[in-house]
């Protein structure tokens, strides 16, 4: 599998809006869905004229577990710590939607989950469905920083870490670059957490979270390109009564 540049990637996710919501039941089980939207008066003005000379459709949808079964035999030469990891994606559902023609690119990833640390990092699904697929190593390790939550029924975490420093730094290189030489430009690069608690919020880490009127939900909105170069800035804890 080909994996794109540092610049490259930050070109498309600054052209992006990405919606994560998790709700949690009383039980502590629940949902989640990642939504990645392309805006694309965003997108047009960093493709330039590449733009219009767009022509691909794509309307993809399926549950990681299918590549499991579907590449058994891949699947059985990877070490026993790495097929638990690869099970622990085997009920994530993808929708991959990419019409040049409808002007419509968004990627799908949801789980329903009986715990919230069972959630994995959906943003690496892809990569490990393509890893079994082509029997790889493991290439979505490439990714500088990992996200894992934890709930114990009153403190509800969302931890991003960074795994590789090296890559990191060129992240932040390249959004330096990237603000260079997009800076002046009005794009939409929203990443919003949207999260529904069973109990009311008794306090949150991040001043910058609205907290909805129900006193049981929150909503947090950054930058895309301020999470590329500092993805631990996205860190949150919330406390429920």
């Amino acid at each position: 599998m080909k994996y794109l540049s540092s610049l490259l990637i930050l070109i498309l996710f600054a052209s992006c809006q990405i919606t994560e919501t998790i709700t949690i039941n009383s039980d502590g089980s629940g949902d989640i869905k990642v939504e990645q939207i392309r805006d694309e008066n965003s997108y047009m003005q960093l493709a330039g004229e590449e733009y219009s000379k767009e022509n691909i459709f794509e309307d993809t949808t399926y549950v990681f577990k299918e590549y499991i079964n579907k590449y058994q035999e891949n699947f059985s030469k990877y070490t026993p710590q790495e097929q638990q990891l690869f099970r622990k994606y085997e009920n994530v559902k993808v929708h991959l939607k990419k019409s040049s023609f409808e002007k419509e690119y968004k990627n799908e990833f949801s789980l329903h989950f009986n715990k919230v640390s069972e959630i994995p990092d959906l943003f690496k699904t892809e990569n490990y469905a393509s890893d079994i697929q082509h029997n790889y190593a493991l290439t979505a390790e490439n990714h500088y920083y990992k996200i894992e939550y934890d709930f114990d029924g009153k403190t509800f975490k969302r931890s991003v870490s960074i795994t590789n420093s090296t890559e990191l730094e060129k992240a932040k290189g390249e959004s330096e670059k990237f603000l260079t030489k997009y800076g002046s430009s009005k794009l939409t690069q929203s990443y919003v957490l949207k999260y529904n608690f069973p109990k009311k919020i008794k306090s949150v880490s991040n001043s910058k979270a609205v907290i909805g009127s129900d006193k049981m939900s929150l909503t947090l909105e950054f930058l895309l390109s301020d999470f590329s170069k500092n993805p631990e800035s996205t860190n949150l804890e919330v406390v429920l009564e």
